[in-house]
């Protein structure tokens, strides 16, 4: 005889579904807020520990020289990035040269810091006698946000509609043509999206710029001058450990700036959302 369920079963194993899915939301909400928690607690202590001691007439020179530091950085790896990848997008069949530069651009993004530190220092600094300047630090953190515009770039690429190529060409417009008058225009906000996270990390980053730009702690006069960014400045001033407070008022300037580049990066990839 065929078996026959027991009715009774029924809102014992409902309960039961309930009861995991209360569980599983409460984990949820509770991850949410701690991750939330943590951000704001950051903020908190770091602005209570240094609100009083914000001089910025001292942290000119290292302003100065993050400037520098982020022209030359997005001056370089932007063009560079973005040729990329419009190649791996538009113009590229696939194939194992395509799978190399691929490979290449994710073992990039994930060497340490650190580590293009070391090569800059040895390249850059050494090598080609750059000394330790700006000069030396732009071009390794150029090489290290590569990755990063890269991605993004080709990313955004991919979210353009494959019927606006379509219809360019079909309108007798060349291939040139429909990617610099249809496709970039386009995918321009998710490429400024990736403009923005590159700069955040350009100004965040320590090592690679400690190993090659130096410590110096001046206003440079030209790209071959030694400098400190606000990074670095703040790393030193906490290495003294005569100057906690002053190094938290720098890392309240610091922990603006990359808070006001995140939602910047955010304002445009919601304005992305809204006009998709």
């Amino acid at each position: 005889m065929p078996s026959v369920s027991n009715p009774s079963n029924k809102p014992a194993v409902k309960s039961s579904t309930k009861m995991k899915e209360a569980f599983l939301y409460g984990f949820l909400g509770l991850s949410a807020v701690i991750t939330v928690g943590f951000l704001l607690w950051l903020i908190a202590y770091v602005i209570i520990k240094g609100m009083g001691h914000i001089d910025i007439s001292g942290l000119i020179a290292p302003i100065v020289t993050t400037i520098y530091m982020v022209g030359i950085g997005l001056g370089i790896s932007v063009p560079i990035g973005i040729g990329t990848a419009i190649y791996l997008n538009e113009y590229s069949n696939g194939g194992k040269f395509v799978q190399g530069i691929r490979f290449a651009t994710e073992c990039l993004a994930a060497v340490p810091s650190i580590l293009f530190g070391l090569f800059g220092m040895m390249f850059f600094v050494r090598m080609l006698g750059f000394s330790w300047s700006i000069l030396s630090g732009g071009l390794t953190i150029s090489i290290m946000i590569l990755p990063t515009v890269v991605k993004t770039t080709e990313e955004a690429l991919k979210t353009v509609p494959q019927s606006y190529r379509e219809g360019s060409l079909a309108l007798g417009a060349s291939k040139f043509a429909t990617i610099r008058k249809v496709v970039l225009p386009s995918a321009t906000p998710g490429i400024l999206t990736g403009v923005v996270f590159s700069t955040g990390r350009i100004i965040g980053e320590t090592a690679a710029i400690y190993l090659t730009a130096g410590t110096v702690f001046q206003i440079p006069q030209s790209v071959m001058s030694s400098g400190r960014t606000l990074s670095v400045h703040l790393y030193m001033l906490a290495k003294e450990g005569i100057s906690f407070e002053q190094a938290y008022g720098a890392a309240i300037v610091l922990l603006a700036v990359v808070l006001a580049l995140n939602f910047l990066s955010y304002f445009i990839a919601s304005r992305i959302g809204k006009t998709k």
